[in-house]
């Protein structure tokens, strides 16, 4: 089963191709993408990777938490369920 990843603190250059790449060389990436804000189109500095295996994921999450990109020690855990929303 799939595993879902926050990958936060990333560099603001990163982009999705390059998520993945970081993330392929721990296991199998089913998806992965930077997150962009929508009205400038720059990357708001987090994403979301999804592996292929729940051993998968606690291995990249093992490995790649704390490690430095450009720079920075990025940020990697088990993705939450985004909370509800009141746009009343």
């Amino acid at each position: 089963m799939a595993k879902k990843l926050f990958v936060g603190s990333l560099p603001f250059a990163t982009t999705s191709d390059e998520l993945r790449e970081m993330f392929a060389k721990v296991g199998a990436v089913t998806e992965a993408n930077v997150v962009m804000d929508k009205m400038s189109g720059r990357s708001r500095g987090f994403g979301f990777v999804e592996m292929a295996s729940d051993e998968e994921a606690d291995k990249a999450i093992k490995e790649l938490n704390g490690m430095e990109v450009e720079g920075r020690k990025i940020f990697v855990s088990e993705a939450r369920p985004q909370a509800p929303r009141d746009n009343g």
